[in-house]
């Protein structure tokens, strides 16, 4: 009988490598499966307001929306919140030009759809330059 111990002049050691394939699969599953999206977004330049300008100047359309969701063009009420009598209303005011900047006076609790059809219908109307009324504080 063999009563002797068996001496062991190896170190355990540990493998790293199936570690690695496997840290290195899971990163790449993760970068497989990440869904990468694009958010559309608009630039809009925010008026400073430093003083007050008059908004009667000859060559604007001045647009204004109540908190109702109501418009008026150049002061005129638009009789429907459709978006077609809007455009037909902001064709009339421009008198076929397609340089005259529109001024949007939007009450505060106004709704966003509500100035965004505004700007939809100049879009429709031809014109481009938008820009936005303040008032001081």
């Amino acid at each position: 009988m063999n009563f002797r111990r068996k001496t062991n002049l190896e170190d355990p050691e540990i493998n790293f490598i199936p570690l690695i394939d496997v840290l290195l699969v899971i990163i790449i599953f993760l970068v497989v499966s990440t869904t990468f999206s694009k958010f559309s977004e608009l630039k809009i330049n925010l008026p400073v307001a430093e003083a007050n300008q008059n908004n009667k100047q000859e060559g604007f359309i001045t647009i204004e929306v109540t908190k109702e969701g109501r418009y008026s063009v150049n002061e005129i009420p638009v009789e429907s919140t459709d978006l077609n009598t809007l455009v037909s209303k902001i064709k009339v005011a421009s008198e076929g030009k397609t340089d005259i900047p529109i001024i949007i006076n939007a009450d505060a609790l106004a709704t966003h759809q509500a100035v965004v059809n505004v700007m939809e219908a100049s879009r429709l109307a031809g014109l481009n330059k938008i820009t936005f009324s303040t008032k001081l504080k």
